[in-house]
């Protein structure tokens, strides 16, 4: 890859992945933030050229690009800025810690990072824009979809599928064979046991739908 690497959010998760690029031997010619305030300032060494749009001033085939906003619960917003530039032609390449372990059976997408420590077993299908957070574990023939977040620390067991946009929250447990449902979120620290819907959300051990305020059960719409 002979062209210019940016990083889309300069927040934390923009710095975790400022070094996996890093440890790869690649350079990054800046962050993009929509903070004002972190304009024109150098983290790590890498300037924050400005808001999102400044990249609409590159050429789409002279630069690379990679998420650097992470996801709590909701990636959504993820989702939405990587579909709207890569829509224009712009390269997301997959870039993969070195000190990560991910079969050569593995397929992975377009946009997706993977971070040190983790590990991706053989037959597993990773969509686009995905993110396999720090010492997470991914067994045989998992199916995780465009734009989902597998926190740090997760385990997924083998045969597992999640559903677009979903989150799996840090140190979860998804046994084998279960289906995450697309913008689900499983909480951190929650087994899973049982299949989890669109849009629904679980928590604890085993793991059951989290109810909402009103103490009804939260019925896996916005």
């Amino acid at each position: 890859m002979n062209c210019p690497v940016y990083i889309l959010g300069a927040g934390g998760h923009g710095r975790v992945v400022l070094e996996l690029i890093r440890s790869l031997g690649y350079d990054v010619a800046g962050f993009t933030d929509p903070d004002r305030e972190l304009w024109g300032k150098e983290i790590q060494g890498v300037p924050v050229i400005g808001g999102d749009d400044e990249i609409l001033k590159k050429p789409t085939k002279g630069v690379a690009l990679t998420m650097g906003m992470g996801g709590v619960g909701d990636n959504g917003p993820r989702m939405k800025l990587y579909q709207s530039l890569s829509s224009r032609g712009f390269i997301f390449p997959c870039f993969s810690h070195p000190a990560a372990m991910v079969s050569e059976s593995a397929r992975l997408g377009n946009g997706t990072v993977v971070m040190a420590g983790v590990v991706v077993q053989a037959g597993c299908l990773l969509g686009e824009n995905v993110i396999i957070n720090t010492g997470a574990l991914v067994d045989h023939d998992c199916h995780i979809e465009d734009h989902a977040h597998i926190a740090p620390g997760a385990v997924l067991s083998g045969n597992v599928s999640v559903g677009s946009g979903a989150h799996v929250g840090t140190g979860a447990v998804v046994i084998q064979g279960i289906r995450i449902g697309e913008r689900a979120l499983v909480a951190a620290g929650a087994v899973v046991v049982k299949d989890v819907k669109k849009r629904g959300r679980v928590s604890g051990v085993p793991a059951k739908e989290m109810k909402t305020q009103k103490g009804e059960i939260y019925n896996g719409e916005n």
